[in-house]
C-alpha cells in the first residue's frame, strides 16, 4: 500500500518537526550523562574517564556523517537523507543497548552519530527550502528556542529513567523519538527541495568544495578557532558528571546543576541576535575569546594558593561566564568561516561542522583524560584553546586587512 503524497504541513507543525528533528542531537548527548556510572559498572569500566568517550565517539560519528547528508540531500532531495539517518541512528541504539563491553559501546555511539549528522545537516536546508528573509528568521528562532531548551531538561530524563528503570530504557527512549520522527516525515513532510533545484554529486564538486575552504584563510581560520573551541566545551560535556555527582557529592541535584548552566549557553544565544547588530561579529567574538581567557586565568591563578583545588562555589561562579563565551563564539565563529563560501553554503556548512568537528575531539579527549578529581584541566583547556582562538581571530583580521589594503 503506497502512502499518498503529503501537502505541505502548517507552519506551527513544521516548526515542531523540525524541532524534534533538531533536540534527537541534544537528547542523545546530554540523556546519557547520569547513565554513565551505571555504564561504567554494567561494562566493567576501570577507569572513570573512559566512560567520557560515550560523548566523543557521538562526534566523532557527526562529523563523519555532516560530509555525506549535505551534498546527498542536494542531489536526491530531502527526505531520503533523513530515512537513511533515521535507520542509522536507530542501529546504533541497537548496537549500544546490546553493548558487552565499552568497545562496543562507542561502535554504537559512533553509529548514532553518524545518524545524527542527517538530522543536524538538513533541518536547516528544509527550513532554507521553503522559507527566506524574516520569516526563516523567525522559524529558526522557534527551533533554537526548543534545542536550547531541551540540553537543560535531557540529564534530568535521563537521570529519571536511569533511577526508576534501568539505563538500557534511555536508548530505547531514543529509538521511540526517532521512530516517532520518521513516521511523522513519512505521513505529513513533504519533500521540499524542487526538482529543479538538485545539482549532481560528483567527487569533483566535493573536491573543489573543500578545496575552497582549505585555500582560503578566513573560512579555514575560523573554522580552526571553532574547532578550538569546542575542544574544551566536549571536555567539560564529558567531565560534567563526574565533576559534579562525585567531586561535589551533588548526586541527585546534578540534573539541576546542569540545566542552571546549560541555559547560559542559550541566554547568551539569545543576546547575540541582538548585540551582534550592533557590535558585528568580529567585535562579539573578540569580546567573548577574552573574557573567556582572563576568567580561566584568574580561576587558576586563585587555585594555585589553595593546593589547586577549585572549590564549588568558585566552580559555579566561573562556569556560566565561560559557558556564556562559548554560545557567543560558536554562532559568530561558523558565521564568520561561512562569510566567503556563499557560492557553497550547503556544503560549505556540511565541512565546516565536519572539519571543526574533527579538529575538537582528540583535544576534547586528552582534556578529559587529564581529569583527576579536579576541575583544573578543563578551566586549562578553556585558557589554552581560548589564547589559540584569540591568535587565530588576530591573525584573520590583519590577514583580511592586509588583502584589503593591496587590492586597493
Amino acid at each position: 500500500m503506497a502512502f499518498a503524497k503529503p501537502k505541505k504541513i502548517a507552519f506551527l507543525e513544521f516548526v515542531t518537526l523540525m524541532a524534534l528533528m533538531t533536540s534527537l542531537t541534544a537528547l542523545s548527548t546530554n540523556a546519557m550523562l547520569p547513565a554513565l556510572p551505571a555504564i561504567g559498572n554494567y561494562l566493567s569500566v576501570a577507569n572513570a574517564n573512559d566512560l567520557q568517550l560515550i560523548v566523543s565517539f557521538l562526534f566523532l560519528g557527526m562529523a563523519v556523517g555532516m560530509i555525506f547528508y549535505g551534498p546527498l540531500s542536494d542531489s536526491v532531495g530531502r527526505k531520503p537523507p533523513i530515512y537513511a539517518g533515521i535507520s542509522i541512528y536507530i542501529v546504533g541504539c541497537l548496537i549500544s543497548l546490546l553493548a558487552t563491553d565499552l568497545d562496543l559501546m562507542l561502535v554504537g555511539r559512533f553509529v548514532q552519530g553518524f545518524g545524527l549528522a542527517a538530522f543536524r545537516t538538513l533541518c536547516l536546508a528544509m527550513v532554507r527550502d521553503q522559507y527566506k528573509g524574516d520569516v526563516m528568521s523567525r522559524v529558526m528562532s522557534f527551533i533554537m528556542g526548543v534545542y536550547i531548551f531541551v540540553p537543560a531538561i535531557a540529564p534530568t530524563i535521563g537521570q529519571a529513567i536511569v533511577h526508576f528503570i534501568d539505563w538500557h530504557v534511555v536508548f530505547l527512549f531514543f529509538v521511540a523519538l526517532s521512530l516517532t520522527v520518521l513516521i511523522w516525515i513519512t505521513l505529513r513532510q513533504p519533500e521540499t527541495l524542487a526538482k529543479e533545484n538538485k545539482k549532481p554529486l560528483t567527487f569533483a564538486t566535493l573536491a573543489s568544495g573543500l578545496k575552497d575552504i582549505l585555500t582560503n584563510p578566513v573560512a579555514l581560520g575560523y573554522t580552526i578557532a571553532s574547532g578550538f573551541v569546542l575542544s574544551p566545551f566536549l571536555a567539560y560535556m564529558s567531565t560534567s558528571q563526574q565533576v559534579f555527582q562525585e567531586l561535589y557529592g551533588l548526586g541527585p541535584l546534578y540534573p539541576a546543576v546542569f540545566a542552571v548552566l546549560s541555559l547560559s549557553v542559550g541566554l547568551a544565544s539569545f543576546l547575540n541576535a541582538k548585540l551582534v547588530m550592533k557590535f558585528g561579529m568580529l567585535r562579539m567574538a573578540l569580546a567573548s575569546v577574552t573574557v573567556m581567557v582572563v576568567v580561566a586565568a584568574v580561576v587558576l591563578w586563585i587555585a594555585y594558593f589553595i593546593n589547586g583545588l577549585v572549590p564549588f562555589w568558585l566552580t559555579m561562579l566561573y562556569f556560566p561566564i565561560t559557558l556564556f563565551c562559548v554560545g557567543i563564539l560558536f554562532g559568530n565563529l561558523n558565521s564568520l568561516a561561512m562569510q566567503p563560501l556563499g557560492h557553497i553554503a550547503g556544503l560549505g556548512a556540511a565541512f565546516v561542522g565536519s572539519i571543526s568537528n574533527f579538529i575538537s575531539i582528540p583535544f576534547a579527549i586528552i582534556i578529559g583524560k587529564a581529569y583527576a578529581n579536579n576541575v583544573t584541566p578543563i578551566v586549562g583547556g578553556f585558557l589554552v584553546f581560548g589564547l589559540l582562538t584569540l591568535g587565530i581571530i588576530i591573525w584573520v583580521n590583519r590577514w583580511s586587512q592586509s588583502s584589503v589594503a593591496t587590492a586597493n
